[in-house]
């Protein structure tokens, strides 16, 4: 099977699985690649539980900086064409390893965000939860007087049971999965093509490098997002 044999339209149950190269082009900076922000700053300092319990104010401010630059940039072409396809066919759906809520702000309403959202915090202490993406620099302190715990998935944490089922029932529903931009490296996430597989689906993926899964994957397309769902998404 060819990339020139496969067209989006002709299966009824997409999922896309989206990474950080899903929003390379818009400028959102990736965590693992070539200048990746992992690269430059230490997790445990700035993206675990117990740098947030030893000095939370450090962490906000790492974590305000991320927000602002993420604030700065756009949904791309590839974003776009995910949520029109979204639009016109219900059965289509992201998961994604993405903070950023680029698929949201395209128009994705089918979203199911692995490691949570730069834009939403939690109190850890009386429950309440906040969310806005207006304002690049959150509050730091729940009106309770706790501090507000950014709601990411942090190195070292679980994910949430409820997206993670979410993820697997979607895999085994669908008849095209496509990745795009995932490094395949990431447990349990990195398990989600096996389960899609297993249950029938055409597996595509679309990264610019050759990932630890790729031989798994039905078509590999090199190529950066925008341009190979173009061409996945045909006339």
């Amino acid at each position: 099977m060819t990339a020139t044999e496969l067209r989006l339209r002709t299966f009824d149950r997409i999922v896309f699985f989206t990474g950080a190269g899903m929003s390379a082009e818009s400028g959102v900076p990736t965590y693992r690649g070539k200048g990746g922000i992992w690269r430059e700053y230490d997790f445990e300092r700035y993206a675990c539980q117990a740098a947030f319990d030893r000095d939370p104010d450090a962490v906000w401010e790492f974590h305000n900086f991320r927000r602002g630059l993420v604030a700065a940039c756009d949904p791309n072409d590839g974003h776009r064409l995910i949520a029109e396809l979204e639009a016109h066919r219900s059965n289509t759906c992201v998961i994604t390893q993405n903070i950023d809520g680029l698929h949201q702000l395209a128009g994705s309403e089918q979203v199911t965000e692995l490691h949570g959202s730069l834009w939403r915090c939690r109190c850890d202490q009386c429950g309440a939860h906040h969310t806005a993406r207006e304002n690049p620099k959150a509050p730091i302190h729940c009106e309770c007087g706790a501090y507000w715990r950014p709601d990411i998935v942090w190195f070292g944490d679980q994910l949430e049971s409820s997206n993670l089922d979410a993820a697997v029932a979607a895999m085994k529903a669908c008849d095209l999965f496509v990745s795009v931009g995932t490094s395949g490296v990431v447990f349990p996430a990195a398990d989600l093509p096996l389960v899609a597989k297993k249950n029938g689906a055409t597996l595509i993926e679309i990264n610019p490098d050759v990932t630890p899964i790729s031989e798994v994957y039905d078509v590999c397309l090199r190529g950066t997002a925008s341009a190979m769902l173009a061409t996945l998404a045909g006339d």
